[in-house]
């Protein structure tokens, strides 16, 4: 790894824990970001700078060599300034996925997470219990992991552990999943996001056939089908309450941060399993993990009691705080799988909810535009509120046909409070106005730092 290597958008969620293991391993990194000649979260390229990153502007003049090798998210476009200089001086141009597929094909054994839903906890999860077992894993993971976030390493969402066993989040939606080789492949769920499901299950059963073995889900119909496919003793399943699945969780209890659960493993006596993230969601990620770590031999009492002091994940149901009775969460959840689970996770509880969702572009709107309004529709309660801006648009030539006003309109005329503002401060201002004691914030959305910080805002305003 003894190269030059230039990250375009180093600061963004893939691009940074894959910067510092490429690091880690030898490399020099230098990199761009949009977000940086913007003006945006300044303390994370101040912490790259002080890691010894090189930052440019986004403008191509940080690539001045046919020695570096540019990395760039899954789009490799000419318009992009870095890329059009790296085809000028005869630089390798390389894809994230195609980066991170190559340095997880040459470890000795691999876990990939793929699923819909969950991939980032299950991911922080397996990081964890691996830690904790002493199999130093290294890890890339798309959000920050929290158990191993310090005041030193604040985006925690890489860690740098030995080269024999390496662990990654996998994504389906730009079909980059068809990289990698797993030895453990593991997939929470497969449900309609960014793809349609004949491509899913495509993509899915390659990453599923490839693996010495697969973790799978038999809650979910497209997961559990999967299963049936493979040679005998090649899945590990597991399930919530289903007694055919090899990991399963019976009598799930909610606590206010977490989750009380039974865990029966075939052939084993049962358990008695306390998680301190909330939702039988996130039961369902740690049966994922627990089945991971299984299929490498690690043992099931130290796995459990990794599992007790697992701290989540960013932005995934975190609590920012409680200001005048009034609690604000900020939450990861933009497709209607994700949303589904946080509004459950937080009707386990009494209090009403004001949502702010944040769509992550129009494209999303318009594929699954009768699955949001279903979704929010069939989970808000009566006095639950609903607030969207129109979703973050950085200029092209989306097709802008479907905005948020669709989604708030579809959820009013099924009985449900729901309005579209022109922007988020406008969503905010009339959550600070209805706000009033037990009530609770959430801000939902992804792909976009600056909601933490709205998020901090908003309580400081309560």
């Amino acid at each position: 790894m003894n190269k030059d290597y230039f990250f375009c958008g180093v600061g963004g969620s893939g691009m940074m824990p894959l910067a510092m293991i490429v690091q880690a391993q030898g490399g020099r990194i230098s990199g761009s970001d949009r977000a940086l000649d913007q003006g945006r979260s300044p303390e994370k390229f101040d912490w790259l700078r002080a890691h010894g990153v090189a930052l440019h502007p986004q403008d191509g003049s940080g690539v001045v060599s046919a020695d570096q090798v540019v990395v760039a998210t899954g789009a490799v476009e000419d318009t992009v300034p870095d890329i059009g200089a790296a085809r000028r001086v005869g630089a390798v141009i390389k894809t994230r996925p195609q980066l991170l597929s190559e340095l997880f094909n040459a470890a000795p054994t691999s876990i990939g997470v793929a699923g819909t839903s969950g991939k980032s906890t299950i991911t922080g999860m397996v990081a964890w219990i691996l830690d904790q077992a002493g199999r130093a894993p290294t890890v890339v993971n798309g959000a920050v992991m929290k158990n191993f976030a310090s005041p030193d390493q604040p985006f925690a969402s890489a860690l740098v552990g030995g080269p024999d066993l390496f662990v990654a989040e996998v994504d389906e939606s730009d079909g980059s999943i068809a990289r990698y080789d797993p030895t453990v492949a593991v997939v929470s769920n497969i449900s309609l996001d960014h793809k349609s499901m004949e491509e899913l299950r495509e993509l899915f059963g390659g990453f599923v056939g490839r693996a010495t073995t697969a973790v799978l889900n038999l809650d979910n119909p497209e997961t559990a089908a999967l299963a049936q496919t493979l040679a005998p003793g090649k899945a590990i399943t597991f399930a919530l309450g289903e007694e055919e699945a090899e990991l399963s969780a019976h009598d799930l209890a909610p606590l206010p941060t977490g989750m009380t659960f039974e865990l029966r493993v075939r052939g084993e006596a049962a358990r008695a399993a306390t998680l301190p993230v909330p939702g039988a969601h996130n039961v369902a990620n740690a049966l994922a993990a627990l089945g991971a770590v299984r299929a490498l031999g690690v043992d099931m009492d130290q796995a459990v009691a990794a599992l007790e002091t697992f701290s989540g994940i960013r932005r995934r149901l975190e609590v920012v705080g409680t200001q005048g009775g009034v609690t604000v969460i900020d939450d990861f959840a933009h497709n209607p799988d994700k949303i589904a689970a946080t509004l459950k996770t937080l009707h386990a509880f009494d209090g009403r909810l004001l949502i702010l969702f944040q769509p992550h572009g129009f494209g999303p709107l318009k594929l699954m535009k009768q699955e949001f309004v279903e979704g929010f529709a069939g989970l808000m309660r009566h006095d639950d509120v609903l607030l969207m801006p129109e979703p973050v648009y950085y200029g092209g030539t989306t097709d802008r046909s479907v905005g948020s006003e669709d989604i708030a309109a579809g959820v009013r005329a099924a009985g449900r409070q729901a309005q579209a503002l022109a922007t988020r401060a406008d969503c905010g201002d009339r959550i600070i106005e209805i706000a009033k004691p037990g009530d609770r914030v959430v801000v939902m959305g992804a792909r976009d730092d600056s909601l933490s910080t709205f998020a901090a805002e908003l309580l400081a305003r309560l």
